[in-house]
């Protein structure tokens, strides 16, 4: 029996979530490593991927199905069981992917510097340097 997915199994503080690099879309990494030990049913993989929408999860699910990394196979049961696992090609990915996490974990204050150094950059401007909008600052409007 596989076990159950953690709800904090992608913890805010895990290097993995800050890595710049991306395995399909945004979540496909985390789908991925969700699929690591077998078969999931939608409903599990939500547990830890609360934070996605069930929309976006179905269309991350549908472009790892649509590359051939994973498959998706539905029962025909009452209710109806839907499950997703890995393809061989999917399962290839864990040598880059923990190649990534190593990288991740040595560069992690770089990388995180370098996003505090590029949101000051591009951060409005100060309040003092934003014009003064109030009624009694603008310039007189003619005709008034």
């Amino acid at each position: 029996m596989i076990t159950p997915l953690k709800p904090d199994m992608f913890a805010p503080e895990c290097p993995s979530r800050a890595l710049p690099i991306r395995f399909g879309d945004k979540w496909g990494w985390m789908i991925i490593r969700c699929l690591e030990e077998g078969p999931r049913r939608f409903s599990e993989l939500r547990v830890p991927l609360r934070r996605v929408t069930p929309k976006v999860l179905t269309e991350s699910l549908r472009a790892l199905e649509r590359d051939g990394i994973i498959t998706r196979t539905a029962y025909e049961e009452n209710p109806p069981r839907v499950e997703y696992e890995l393809t061989a090609l999917g399962r290839s990915l864990f040598a880059p992917m923990a190649a990534a996490c190593d990288w991740a974990r040595e560069h992690l204050p770089e990388l995180m510097d370098a996003r505090e150094e590029y949101r000051r950059r591009t951060a409005a401007p100060a309040a003092s340097a934003v014009p003064d909008e109030r009624p009694e600052a603008l310039p007189a409007r003619r005709g008034a």
